[in-house]
Parts: structure tokens; C-alpha cells; sequence
């Protein structure tokens, strides 16, 4: 080694010394090894962690959009925090969402009866609100219209659901069943009818037709299509208006299954006269056979009577 390279190798000693007896040099060693630590636990963190951390931010974004959509939808009438509201009389304007579950938002918003329009003494289905529309139509030819209708479908979904857990997260409740739960192939026909029969019939009728009740309130029709397994089993669960709850006490899983099974039969079965009359039975078909089958009587010996006969002529 030369004497230049003797020089130039103890300057460099020196300004290393003198740079780490500098005050800040410290805080710069520490620095750089809490960021090489960071880089090693990082390589060997596992993804599950990475996506346990993914999957919470989504889930405080979902609930921030159910929040949002509360306020826009909901707040006016039930209060900002679900609290329900009433009037200067003290009488309730719409009742308190605290505990009433995701079962009972998804019957509730999925059927068109919230939100409510015009408050009265029940509300009726109907075509659910553009944000919360699960029904639209997506069998369009043109692909842009059907790609359309599956966003605006897919959105709705994704809206209806957090808004049932954002309810679902401010004071618990009923959940919404699994597919398992409801699908009528698990279902005991047999069972379902006997059980409908002793806890249903008086107010929806034999067949699921609907009926009249007291106050201007009635039952609804169970055998239309649009009224799907799900709402059945949430309706059973939550007792909307005037409906009795039938929790799993009253009625277990299966008792619930085996009324969906009983319904959706039911519904599909043809009707061998042509038109049901309601399908209650021989009530109805008497009164028709009766009320068609006098009047044509009637009919026809009003037309008899009304020829007047013809005088024989005298021989």
C-alpha cells in the first residue's frame, strides 16, 4: 500500500469517527434499523393478516355506506339514531329500529313496504326504491342495457345489505336466514300444511290467498311468485304489522321449512276448473255452481214464459 493510500484511508477513518459522534447520528442508526425491521417483518407477515386487515377497511366502508343510506332513507321517520319518533302528543310516528335485526330490514325494504310513503294502518307491497331495487330486470339482447341492469342490480344488492348490517350493528336482532334454511326441497309438505293450517289459515286462508282483518289492516297473499322463501321465513321470524312473532320457540327451522315447502307447492299446483275461486274449497265453487247455474234457470224460464202461445183457431 503507498503512502497516498495510507492517507486517504486514515481521512476516511477520521470522517467516519467524526460523523458518528455527531449528536443526530443516534437517532439516524435508529432510524435506519427500525426500517430495515420493518422490511423483514413485512417479507414475512402472513397474507392472511394482510387480508384480515383488507377485509376490515371494506367492512367499515360497507358500514359507513349503510349509515348514509339510513340517513337518506330512513332517518326522516325512524330517527337518526334509530331511536323511532313521535308526534307533539306523544303518540308514535314510527317505531324504534333498535333490535328489531337484519331480518326484519330485509323483509321490510326487499317487499317495498319501507320506505313508507304515506304512513297508514298498514303498508302494502310495492315496487322497492331505486337504491334497494333487487328485482330489476336483467334479460336484456342489447349487452350494454344488460350490463347496465346488472350494475344497477348488483349496487342494489350490495345496498340493501349494508344497510341490514348497519340496523344489525345497532342493536342486534334476528338475522336473515341462510339459503339452507329456506330452500322448500328440505321441507315436509305434510308438515307444512298441518302447521299452516293451525297458525296461519285464519288470516292468510287455506291456500295462502289472503284475507280481511279488523282495522283496515289485512293478511297478505302468500301464493304470488314474487313472494319469495325468504320473506316467508322472515316474515315468520319478525311478525311485521300486524303478524304475531313465531320464533324458533313457537316454530323451530324446520316447522318454518316446512311451511315455505307447503306454500310454494301449493302455488304451483294447477287449478283442474280453470280459475281457483280463491281456492277455499267447495264454498266457493258451490256458490258459483249455484248462483251460474239458478241463474240460468231463471233465465231461461223468464224466456219460455215470455213467448206468448199462439190462439187455436175455431174449427
Amino acid at each position: 500500500m503507498t503512502t497516498d493510500d495510507k492517507t486517504r484511508t486514515g481521512n476516511s477513518v477520521k470522517r467516519f469517527t467524526a460523523w458518528r459522534r455527531r449528536p443526530w447520528a443516534g437517532y439516524a442508526v435508529v432510524l435506519a434499523a427500525l426500517a430495515a425491521i420493518g422490511v423483514i417483518y413485512a417479507g414475512f407477515t402472513p397474507q392472511s393478516d394482510r387480508a384480515e386487515a383488507a377485509n376490515a377497511t371494506q367492512a367499515a366502508a360497507d358500514l359507513e355506506n349503510g349509515r348514509q343510506l339510513y340517513n337518506k332513507n330512513c332517518g326522516s321517520c325512524h330517527g337518526l339514531n334509530a331511536e323511532g319518533t313521535k308526534d307533539a302528543k306523544g303518540k308514535p310516528i314510527a317505531p324504534s329500529l333498535l333490535g328489531v335485526g337484519a331480518a326484519s330490514v330485509d323483509f321490510q325494504v326487499s317487499t317495498g313496504r319501507m320506505p313508507a310513503m304515506n304512513p297508514g294502518a298498514q303498508m302494502p307491497r310495492k315496487k322497492p326504491v331505486p337504491d334497494f331495487d333487487t328485482t330489476i330486470r336483467t334479460d336484456y339482447a342489447e349487452p350494454e342495457k344488460r350490463e347496465a341492469a346488472e350494475k344497477q342490480k348488483a349496487r342494489a344488492e350490495k345496498n340493501l345489505a349494508d344497510l341490514r348490517e348497519y340496523i344489525q350493528k345497532l342493536g342486534g336482532g334476528p338475522e336473515v336466514p341462510p339459503a339452507s334454511a329456506v330452500d322448500p326441497k328440505g321441507g315436509d309438505v305434510a308438515v307444512g300444511g298441518k302447521l299452516f293450517r293451525t297458525n296461519c289459515a285464519q288470516c292468510h286462508s287455506f291456500v295462502g290467498s289472503g284475507g280481511a282483518l279488523t282495522g283496515g289492516k289485512y293478511a297478505p297473499p302468500l301464493d304470488r311468485n314474487d313472494v319469495t322463501p325468504t320473506q316467508i321465513y322472515e316474515a315468520m321470524l319478525t311478525g311485521p304489522q300486524a303478524m304475531p312473532v313465531f320464533n324458533d320457540t313457537t316454530l323451530t327451522p324446520k316447522d318454518k321449512q316446512a311451511i315455505i315447502a307447503y306454500l310454494v307447492q301449493t302455488r304451483e299446483e294447477p287449478n283442474p276448473g280453470g280459475n281457483g275461486l280463491g281456492r277455499i274449497g267447495p264454498v266457493s265453487e258451490g256458490l258459483a255452481g249455484w248462483l251460474v247455474g239458478i241463474g240460468l234457470l231463471v233465465l231461461a224460464a223468464m224466456w219460455i214464459t215470455a213467448k206468448k202461445p199462439k190462439k187455436l183457431k175455431k174449427s
